[in-house]
């Protein structure tokens, strides 16, 4: 998990929202509300809530509960993020990897859940009591509704359980291609799909295993927001030391067990197929790292498992293959964005960082990488750059909703 991909320092920085997104567009301006198309959201990393029930052996602090009678709110949740409490929270929220099954497991007694499905209020507050700190697609379904749209009957949301990669998440895939063929059939017309993110790489994964004609027949468009197609540089420093994203409460070394565990982020470290191959992305006074030294990195860090769960993941979106459908691709630019970490102590003390560009998550060139597309599928690419916006917050913006009005309300 890279904490957050950009979330939790935005989103506790975020508090005046209600008008991000300007005054009221008028709904379906010269366009039938009947003709506009079914939307599916699909949130990025730490992007939708997670449940979890306890029935646990053992806790590691005595003020851990250690059996629940029922689920309770594991992402977000603001009271679990504090110290000594934190440690709670890492225990539950953690994965392990079999080795013999090459996945991962929660711990013994833990049963985390994804909760609605098909609805649109696990991604549009991370915070379930609506607090301004957890808004994510709020801004971006208010508008929806205000165009005519009903929340959780034509736009829908697609939580999924983010610690995972697809390779891990192969039920979901199965329930998201239902209901966008059930969206489909009801509306008359192929769905447009808008991914924020981590997102997008479990959306063109997906893409990637349906027949052209599915996607010709299901799909209108598919927009795609802070797409991080080739990895993002700051996972390494996730991997290393931990990143607790400058939340002094949260130590970034506490949080770093937790961050290792979960397979997406491994799955999130940049690419051979973008970076330069000759490009130091992480070093120390014994040595450096490039996209073709991760084993080593790994080796270095004594975590094993994290090698395993990369070469596990790594195929999965590696070539880059064209998604096969209307493609847009809004990224923001000028954001000062992690590119370099130089660690004196390693790993166990914070590196040195240099800046480079992007939206303050997802380096610049990860996010255009899907101008290779141009040329290479039949279906138009798009790419539209948003200076000046940070990776969550360009979720917030006029720009962007309009953007997508446009697209959703074009022929």
């Amino acid at each position: 998990m890279v904490f957050c991909c950009g979330l939790i320092l935005p989103l506790l920085q975020l508090f005046l929202v209600g008008s991000c997104y300007g005054s009221p567009i008028n709904k379906c301006i010269g366009k039938s509300c009947a003709e506009r198309p079914p939307v599916v959201l699909i949130p990025g990393d730490l992007g939708n809530q997670l449940e979890a029930k306890l029935d646990k052996p053992s806790v590691v602090h005595y003020i851990c509960y250690k059996k629940t009678n029922d689920y309770f709110t594991l992402w977000l949740n603001l009271e679990l993020l504090v110290p000594v409490a934190i440690d709670c929270w890492i225990d539950n929220i953690r994965l392990i990897y079999n080795w013999t099954t090459r996945s991962t497991e929660a711990p013994p007694g833990v049963d985390v859940r994804v909760p609605g499905f098909g609805k649109t209020y696990p991604l549009e507050y991370l915070d379930p009591s609506k607090r301004s700190v957890g808004i994510y697609f709020f801004t971006i379904v208010q508008a929806l509704v205000e165009w005519g749209y009903t929340r959780d009957d034509d736009v829908r949301g697609a939580p999924y359980d983010w610690r995972k990669a697809p390779n891990e998440n192969k039920p979901y895939f199965l329930a998201l291609q239902k209901m966008i063929e059930e969206m489909a059939m009801k509306a008359g017309g192929p769905v447009v799909l808008i991914a924020h993110s981590m997102g997008n790489m479990y959306t063109l994964y997906f893409l990637n295993q349906q027949p052209q004609s599915w996607k010709d027949r299901y799909i209108k468009a598919f927009i795609a927001l802070g797409p991080p197609w080739a990895g993002v540089a700051k996972t390494l420093r996730v991997m290393a030391s931990g990143d607790n994203n400058r939340i002094p409460v949260i130590s970034s070394l506490k949080i770093r067990s937790q961050q290792r565990s979960a397979v997406s982020t491994t799955w999130l470290l940049p690419y051979a197929n973008t970076w330069p191959s000759n490009q130091v992305l992480l070093a120390t006074p014994t040595a450096n790292y490039t996209v073709h030294d991760y084993q080593r990195f790994f080796s270095d860090l004594g975590y094993k498992e994290g090698w395993a769960m990369r070469q596990d993941t790594e195929p999965l979106v590696s070539a880059l293959e064209p998604p096969g459908v209307p493609v847009h691709c809004l990224y923001g630019s000028g954001v000062p964005t992690a590119q370099f970490f130089q660690y004196t102590a390693f790993p166990d003390a914070d590196p040195t960082v240099e800046l480079g560009d992007g939206d303050g998550t997802v380096n610049l060139l990860s996010a255009t990488a899907c101008r290779r597309w141009v040329g290479r599928q039949a279906q138009p690419v798009h790419l539209r750059e948003l200076p000046g916006n940070e990776h969550v917050a360009m979720l917030l913006n006029f720009t962007t909703v309009a953007y997508i009005k446009d697209v959703l309300f074009s022929p």
